[in-house]
């Protein structure tokens, strides 16, 4: 079984390569991983990822789920599977007002994108 800190690496760059506009993002982001009894938290630094556990002072989103969330969807998750976790609130991200609306409106245009591609 990978590390905790490889996993993130892993998610990070799938998401990345399944949405290349979120790749060049410069931005800390404090990760909380919920587990039984246990919070893990690390922090991840975008673009690379470089993910080193610890709480981050630096961080401008903070991004917050159970550790069989983030274990179901690290590897093979796709960025639908992700939107759907954070649509039914097993995912919470709080922080930058402006930070979350730049990756959400990045995150719709990509989706309606792939929506209108399978449509032809």
């Amino acid at each position: 079984m990978a590390r905790p800190a490889e996993l993130i690496a892993v998610a990070v760059r799938n998401l990345e390569r399944e949405v290349p506009a979120l790749a060049p993002l410069k931005l800390v982001v404090r990760l909380e991983l919920r587990g039984r009894g246990d919070v893990q938290v690390f922090r991840v630094r975008l673009p690379g990822p470089d993910v080193t556990k610890g709480e981050p002072a630096d961080a401008r989103l903070e991004i917050a789920m159970a550790r069989s969330v983030f274990n179901q969807f690290a590897e093979k998750g796709q960025l639908a599977d992700w939107r759907e976790a954070y649509d039914h609130g097993h995912i919470k991200v709080i922080g930058d007002p402006e930070i979350r609306k730049l990756i959400g409106t990045v995150i719709e245009r990509h989706m309606a994108r792939t929506r209108l591609k399978k449509a032809h």
